[in-house]
């Protein structure tokens, strides 16, 4: 077979003109749902419900055995996909109940219409955020609150943010907090403290107020980050960097399949958790054929509790993907400055509140990087005359951003030849600041909780944490795997009578190989023991006879610090350990649940670990959760700098050798000459 087969860049990712729409036919079992497949449930749902909201329109995964089967056809793909059922899950709400509908496209029916009973309620979408946002500004007694702070009705804007649950189960409602523009475009640095707005959203009214305390609106000045807003002197020590492939990119994107190096993969888009990669296959040509490592990936939840206890702050303790969508917050990218010249960039659609399509150009970008990193290197300074060989590092990035209020999240998954996958999540953005009465430390008293730090004039930045959750069905070529824990224990070599002599050292550290039997064995808090984490096919084995595998290299070791019967700690009760394994389920997507908003934590990962099911050298899950505690520092203000955390799945005795022996040299790129 040779090489991995070549082909011409081909975007058939989802197309439309002004006007009209362009019918994309999905040609995968785990292509997005299609613009005219989105207007068609639409369609179907609105025929079937009057006065309906739409929270969540996605693709009703099948089956797994169907898509491998699909797959293992290959010579039929077209032919089968013709008669494959494409099915559309949608959560809808309507006369104050919410419902979970799965339509059959392919029959153009409705195949199942349940009312949801249990706790907790659906996704917020952006139209019912932003005219919740509206309302106190036609309210009487905001109004007359704005008046008495000096402000100016016009210059004040609102958001809308879930409120947890904290053992009452109250109506589908949201806390309304709001901001003082006047100059600046960065009015989260403005917020106006203690007042806060409850609004029903069913009912979209206000249904409840309060006014408890008048505290200093911090100042605009100095919290405006446009560059086209900054005075002189300005940084301007770094000369302009380009990418140059003068040959053009070597991956290629056909439908929604991605072909690069020795990788290709699914790439998808979904309204609640962005990018989706799937059915990720590593050539190896030792064994002429592309081999699975991994089926399905996502970010499948966000936990981010605020540490602060004032009535205005203590229920923010988010569940981004779940309360408000990180699919629906990703935003388009800045060609040339979120992703490089070389990148090749991609678009998606999600239903809005009324169903009506919506379009995110540019959501996500794939491209090659190199940034003078070595896949290996080594120099012989013994030998006659010497030798060096060093390869160039160049990976493939699938990037993503969502703006979630506020923060501002990065999502990379790079692939490597070196059969590695990646993943880094980014943060930047603004801080959820507090307004304070103080402008100086000094002014605090001793012992004080302010719940964060004094980074400006008037203003706290509250400590928080985020918890980023992975879903990661791992495949380790082949459906059955096991989860292996290798501790790395250290042993003392025993004293000898001199028969035979001690060796001169006292120690040394050795591996106890530890193969979870059951959901329970399997859970981690990183950093707790020297161990290293294995997901493995016990079935096929090396040449040297080792067991195949990918091994986790998990992110800084960082766990939450609450208590875990506290309210908020149980509806995120996934961050309670950095590593989860369960066996495959197609209806446990979503770590924190399928109805987060206001949820008790009765529908999570953790409770469904409770069933402390059998995981060995079965189709397996890993979970994992990579955590950061923010103390927020005066660097942070006005806008953060990025600050960076990852992952990596590394191949562990996958390869017979090293996979990547035989990489060539990057050619030299001869450069355009930009002077005529």
């Amino acid at each position: 077979m040779g090489d991995p087969p070549s082909f011409s860049i081909i975007i058939l990712f989802f197309l439309t003109s002004s006007h009209i729409l362009t019918l994309v036919i999905a040609t995968h079992p785990l292509d997005p749902l299609t613009p005219f497949e989105l207007t068609r449930v639409q369609t179907l749902v609105k025929k079937s419900h009057k006065n309906v909201t739409f929270h969540y329109v996605g693709l009703n995964d099948p089956p797994k055995s169907e898509v491998l089967s699909w797959l293992s056809s290959s010579q039929n793909r077209a032919t089968n996909f013709l008669n494959y059922p494409r099915r559309a899950f949608v959560i809808a709400r309507t006369n104050s109940k919410s419902h979970e509908i799965t339509i059959d496209l392919s029959k153009n029916s409705i195949l199942n219409d349940k009312v949801y009973n249990g706790n907790g309620y659906p996704m917020l979408n952006n139209e019912e955020r932003t005219e919740a946002g509206e309302l106190p500004l036609k309210y009487a007694p905001f109004k007359a609150s704005i008046a008495k702070r000096g402000l100016n009705i016009s210059e004040v804007l609102c958001d809308a943010f879930t409120i947890g649950w904290y053992g009452v189960m109250t109506k589908r409602v949201v806390a309304i907090m709001c901001y003082y523009i006047d100059g600046t475009v960065n009015f989260y640095m403005r917020p106006i403290e203690g007042v806060v707005v409850t609004v029903d959203l069913d009912e979209m009214k206000i249904v409840d107020y309060r006014d408890r305390l008048i505290v200093p609106v911090p100042k605009g000045g100095g919290t405006d980050y446009r560059e086209s807003k900054q005075n002189p002197p300005f940084d301007n020590g770094v000369k302009g960097v380009t990418i140059l492939q003068s040959g053009g990119p070597s991956f290629t994107i056909v439908g929604n399949n991605v072909r690069w190096a020795n990788w290709e993969f699914h790439l998808a888009f979904d309204m609640r958790v962005g990018v989706i990669i799937s059915l990720a296959s590593i050539y190896d040509h030792d064994k002429d054929k592309y081999r699975r490592v991994m089926y399905r990936g996502y970010i499948s939840e966000l936990f981010v509790p605020y540490q602060d206890l004032t009535e205005e702050w203590y229920f923010r303790t988010f569940l981004d993907a779940g309360d408000f969508g990180f699919g629906i917050c990703a935003v388009p990218l800045q060609p040339s400055k979120d992703c490089p010249e070389n990148a090749v960039f991609l678009d998606s659609y999600y239903a809005t509140r009324d169903g009506t399509l919506a379009k995110t150009e540019n959501v996500l970008c794939v491209f090659e990087r190199y940034a003078g990193d070595i896949m290996w290197r080594h120099s012989e300074t013994v030998l006659p005359g010497g030798t060096v060989e060093v390869r160039q590092d160049v990976t493939l990035v699938v990037r993503m951003a969502s703006t979630v209020g506020n923060y501002d999240y990065i999502i990379d998954w790079e692939f490597k030849q070196s059969g590695s996958i990646k993943v880094t999540v980014s943060l930047s953005g603004i801080l959820a600041v507090k307004a304070s009465k103080y402008t100086h430390k000094d002014q605090t008293e001793d012992g004080e909780e302010l719940y964060g730090t004094l980074v400006a004039e008037n203003t706290i930045g509250t400590r928080h944490d985020h918890f980023v959750n992975f879903h990661l069905d791992l495949d380790i070529d082949g459906g059955a795997n096991s989860f292996v824990k290798t501790h790395l224990k250290t042993k003392v070599v025993p004293e000898s009578d001199g028969i035979p002599p001690s060796p001169p050292r006292r120690s040394y550290w050795t591996v106890v190989n530890d193969v979870a039997k059951t959901e329970s064995d399997a859970k981690i808090r990183v950093g707790s023991v020297e161990t290293e984490l294995t997901v493995v096919n016990p079935n096929k084995k090396t040449k040297m006879g080792n067991d195949i595998g990918y091994r986790l290299i998990p992110g800084p070791a960082v766990g939450p610090m609450l208590l875990e019967d506290d309210h908020e700690q149980i509806r995120g009760a996934y961050s309670n350990y950095n590593v989860w394994v369960t066996p495959y389920n197609n209806s446990e997507k979503w770590a924190g649940g399928l109805f987060v908003d206001q949820s008790h934590g009765d529908d999570n990962l953790a409770q469904w670990t409770l069933r402390n099911r059998e995981i060995e050298n079965k189709d397996i899950v890993l979970w994992y959760t990579l955590g950061f505690h923010h103390v927020p520092v005066q660097e942070d203000f006005p806008i953060m700098p990025t600050l960076n955390g990852a992952f990596e799945l590394k191949p562990t005795n996958f390869f017979e050798r090293n996979p990547v022996l035989k990489v060539n040299s990057l050619k030299p790129t001869k450069w355009v000459n930009c002077s005529a």
